[in-house]
């Protein structure tokens, strides 16, 4: 894959507004009501004071593992919800010197984080991403998104021109444990602001209904962030080994990669 990075150029983007400049009161294409998003009106971030920036390293080595095994070389990388920036930092240092790339994100608080990370091919906005033009990139990541945006199919296909490839990441929170856990999904609704959750075949057909090709998929390598995650992480490594899909729809703590043209 090869593109003229120099023409890729992110700086002349700009947030398209109606009415007053302050997160309240945009209209954000992504969101029914901006008051009550808990990415603008502050509940997101009291929630998740690091905006996950944890699991970045995590998140970057996956995608970098699965560009070396498709053998793809980006040479431009754009992120819509990028929130703190870490993933394309650590892609940056993983990657062609050459490579250039660009997160958004509507979460002012969010960039403002990301801000931090910025060099000189590296760079951050806050921008409504469907609502705006933009270079056509190599590739476009959409990491954990869709369970957040409101008309998600709408997204999925306003998105779809942006980029020769799209590397998507679903996490998988509808699962056997976690229908028989009282709150396990309300409780991932409140923490991560999940609006819609998926299984394996409910993100697949997200993508593949919305006129995507999908080349590939796979579930990463699972990350156990929280007491009994790491507790269950033994046996469902064990169990993943003898039957991935089963396991996930059993057991639930994966996520799904989907490499889309």
């Amino acid at each position: 894959m090869i593109s003229d990075a120099k023409n890729r150029d992110f700086s002349a983007v700009a947030l398209r507004t109606d009415g007053p400049s302050t997160p309240a009161s945009r209209r954000f294409s992504s969101i029914g009501d901006a008051r009550h998003d808990p990415h603008l009106n502050g509940h997101y971030l009291r929630h998740n004071p690091t905006w996950h920036v944890e699991f970045s390293p995590w998140k970057a080595n996956n995608i970098h593992r699965l560009l070396q095994r498709m053998q793809l070389s980006p040479r431009t990388i754009a992120e819509v919800g990028c929130g703190a920036g870490e993933v394309l930092r650590q892609l940056q240092l993983k990657m062609d010197p050459a490579c250039r790339f660009w997160g958004c994100d509507v979460a002012p608080a969010a960039i403002e984080l990301a801000k931090q990370r910025q060099n000189e091919r590296l760079s951050f906005e806050v921008c409504d991403f469907t609502a705006v033009e933009t270079p056509r990139t190599d590739l476009l990541l959409v990491l954990e998104v869709i369970d957040h945006v409101e008309d998600y199919l709408g997204f999925l296909r306003a998105i779809r021109s942006r980029a020769e490839w799209k590397l998507f990441s679903f996490s998988l929170d509808i699962s056997m444990q976690s229908a028989l856990r009282k709150g396990a999904l309300l409780r991932r609704k409140e923490v991560h602001s999940h609006i819609h959750h998926f299984n394996k075949e409910l993100a697949l057909a997200a993508v593949r209904d919305t006129g995507y090709e999908i080349v590939h998929h796979e579930y990463p390598p699972m990350f156990a962030y929280s007491r009994l995650a790491k507790l269950a992480k033994p046996i469902r490594q064990v169990a993943f080994k003898l039957n991935p899909d089963l396991t996930a729809r059993a057991l639930g703590g994966y996520s799904l990669m989907i490499l889309a043209r």
